[in-house]
């Protein structure tokens, strides 16, 4: 076994490691991070103690919050941003907008853009409608017959000659000193929603420090929904649904200041408008010019704002063309970097502390329940803690995404109690906010009505005694589905294995065995007894519960006998395993899979032992031990392996049968069904999912044993080397 001061050691280097942007083994680095770990360990001691003496999933995920080692940190939830505290302001007296709409080509989708600005702007308005020479012969008249409708409203300018955006823009500008209205830039493919002026312009005119406003859309750089900076294709109809949401946040005192506002649809004042009146000239014919406007407004004091309580759609850059656009892009984003050094930086801190990613999951939500025209929308309950239960839960969100235009993750642990993910297909990372008041997640699912629940783990919670009523207040009403997946028996003892006192699995369980109880965050022991009435709450409510072995099916109905919805569906391996032929001119035992305490890494560094003095049999692990134990240094270990290249490995060790030494009753085994499929003989502790995996394939012809897990250590271990030797090198026993 490992001392103490090896452990603190190495936890040291995982915390540098994890912090120290810089070379972790440099000397100055670990001594500038001596000091924070020796305080935030301090405060983890009295959980590290109750992790290691007994094993508590709780204890250590609280070590990692407290280390500040639980992952990368999820924004916070600001759901004020989602609170409508204030009535709406009016419009000032004799206050109106002047749009400027730029027009080329795209006849259809201008009508429409025109159309909703007559049916939808809220306040007196007028339009520069400018033409820019467009080549196709039906545009002007149509615009003509616009302007016809409206003619007290509509300023119609013909350019003879194409000045592309930049300059068409600037000529609309000009015509707009006339007037001491706020300009609203708005392209032809920028929809906008009923009363959309209003709440566009209410930051301007309550705040004389704001120099422009840009609404939230599919497609609008840091304003972006669902997800910054990633622009997606809606419908018109969907995106004024959004707006509905959004509108419902509409007077809530925020908005957000930005880096610059995206010139799709941006309101700028009209204070800013004389000191900046153009934009320059050199971003022609268009890309960065508002940035740049932007930047120059912001060193004379104004702000650019995100308005989260405006949804307008951004029908996918069709003005002046997404090719023309990107020819642009790295001319003059070279321009504003010479320009503005410092811009860069604000964008990435703006994306990387995210203001706006409450309203993005809550619109996200709504979109989400929308596309799915009334389908019950999947919500996971996770941990943060990865493994085998996380692999499993991504491969459900993909499979979700064949149904579904969206998934919802809420984890417990982690930087924050309660995380909100939405994941959406295309998106390589979730879009994330945390919270520690169970009050905010309630209002961030309020746009979900149907529900289907899915609980797939939540090991790490502070105090999981609360977890099935958290779980079931999400289901919502009866009208729900809550389907739970037993991936360990969290439901049956704060013992996720099931191991109690020595790593010792014991049936039925020791109610009196410290590891089969928990403690609450505020201090107070939870009995094995109160516990299981906990989680039969939700078990009872669930409409199916799903085992993934028969041996797991026994061990939940063993706990509760009542439940009537268990059903057993074992997993499927996600990677053929080749048939291997074993080569081995002597015994030699492949150990497969990654060794941690529960998966008996104690028992194989005590065998590594044993195998160098019995010189009859050889030891090889494919895979990577706990850093608490230590194999004999004879022993080889491969390391991290693929399943495609077991033949290969098999070969070039000499393996001529399989150890899968977990000391748990596994709910499923991917390790034992791997090594089943190789052909060669498989042992196995006569525990959970792995000896049933074993017995199955012995009734069909395989080859394997499985080891009585009640023997002491050294009994053990005589048995797994005289099984090794009765295989031989042919396979037959």
């Amino acid at each position: 076994m490992i001392s103490p001061y090896y452990r603190i050691k190495r936890l040291f280097s995982l915390y540098v490691a994890y912090h120290a942007e810089d070379d972790q083994t440099r000397l100055g680095t670990r001594l500038r991070f001596m000091p924070g770990f020796a305080i935030a360990g301090a405060k983890a001691l009295p959980h590290a103690l109750r992790w290691a003496r007994y094993r508590d999933p709780t204890a250590r995920a609280r070590v990692k919050q407290i280390l500040d080692m639980s992952g990368p940190a999820p924004i916070a939830l600001n759901i004020s941003l989602l609170e409508s505290s204030q009535t709406p302001t009016d419009a000032p007296v004799a206050t109106g907008v002047t749009i400027i709409m730029p027009v080329y080509n795209n006849r259809t989708m201008t009508m429409e853009a025109l159309r909703r600005v007559a049916a939808h702007t809220d306040v007196p308005w007028r339009l520069i409608l400018i033409d820019d020479a467009s080549p196709d012969p039906a545009v002007r008249p149509a615009l003509g017959t616009f302007a016809k409708t409206h003619d007290d409203k509509v300023h119609l300018v013909l350019q003879d000659t194409n000045k592309g955006f930049v300059g068409t823009v600037n000529e609309g500008l000009a015509r707009a000193r006339a007037w001491e209205d706020p300009v609203v830039i708005l392209n032809t493919d920028a929809f906008v929603p009923d009363r959309w002026a209003t709440r566009l312009l209410r930051p301007i005119w309550t705040d004389r420090t704001v120099a422009s406003v840009t609404p939230l859309s599919n497609d609008a750089e840091l304003g972006c929904v669902p997800a910054i900076s990633q622009p997606m294709e809606i419908s018109k109809e969907l995106a004024d649904r959004l707006d509905d949401h959004a509108r419902q946040i509409e007077g809530g005192p925020d908005w957000i200041t930005a880096p610059a506002g995206v010139g799709f649809c941006m309101a700028l004042a009209p204070q800013f408008l004389r000191e900046i009146p153009q934009f320059d000239a050199v971003f022609a014919p268009g890309y960065g010019e508002e940035v740049d406007w932007c930047q120059k407004g912001a060193r004379k004091g104004g702000k650019h704002v995100y308005l989260p309580s405006l949804f307008v759609a951004h029908m996918g850059g069709q003005s002046f063309g997404s090719e023309a656009k990107q020819r642009l892009i790295a001319r003059n984003s070279d321009i504003l970097s010479r320009r503005y050094p410092r811009f860069d930086a604000e964008v990435f801190g703006f994306v990387r502390r995210d203001p706006l990613v409450t309203v993005r999951v809550f619109l996200g939500l709504a979109w989400a329940v929308d596309a799915g025209q009334g389908a019950a929308l999947p919500i996971y309950i996770g941990h943060s803690m990865g493994g085998g239960a996380e692999i499993d839960l991504r491969r459900r969100i993909q499979g979700d995404f064949e149904t579904h235009q969206a998934v919802v993750v809420l984890r417990f642990g982690g930087t924050f109690r309660f995380t909100l993910e939405l994941w959406w297909p295309g998106l390589e990372q979730p879009v994330a906010a945390g919270t520690d008041d169970w009050s905010d997640i309630v209002a961030m699912l309020t746009p979900v009505k149907n529900r289907h629940v899915i609980y797939s783990n939540a090991v790490g919670d502070v105090d999981p005694i609360e977890v099935a009523g958290f779980v079931l207040d999400v289901l919502g009403g009866a009208d729900g589905r809550l389907d739970v997946l037993i991936h360990d028996f969290f439901v049956v003892s704060p013992s996720v294995t099931l191991l109690g006192q020595g790593d010792v699995f014991r049936w039925p369980l020791d109610a009196a065995d410290g590891r089969h109880q928990s403690r609450r965050a505020k201090g107070g022991v939870v009995t094995l007894a109160e516990w299981q009435d906990h989680w039969r709450s939700l078990l009872i409510r669930a409409d199916k519960i799903l085992c993934f072995s028969l041996a797991s099916v026994g061990i939940i109905k063993g706990a509760y006998p009542d439940l009537t919805s268990v059903v057993c569906e074992p997993h499927t391996l996600p990677v053929a395993v080749p048939q291997t032929p074993s080569r081995g001119r002597r015994p030699t035992i492949g150990v497969l899979g990654n060794m941690s305490p529960q998966k008996g890494a104690h028992f194989v560094a005590e065998l590594s032992r044993a195998v160098q003095m019995d010189d009859t049999v050889d030891l090889v692990l494919l895979g990577n031990m706990d850093p608490g134990f230590e194999l004999d240094k004879e022993t080889l270990q491969h390391g991290p392996y693929e399943v495609v290249n077991l033949p290969e490995l098999v070969a070039q060790y000499g393996i001529t049968c399989w150890l899968i030494p977990s000391i748990w009753p596994e709910t499923f085994s991917f390790t034992t069904h791997e090594a089943i499929a190789t052909g060669l003989p498989v042992l196995v502790f006569d525990l959970g999912a792995q000896a049933d995996a074993v017995r199955q394939s012995v009734a069909q012809g395989g080859l394997g044993h499985v080891l009585d897990h009640r023997h002491e250590m050294t009994k053990a271990i005589e048995t797994c080397i005289r099984a090794a030797q009765d295989f031989g090198t042919t396979g037959s026993i």
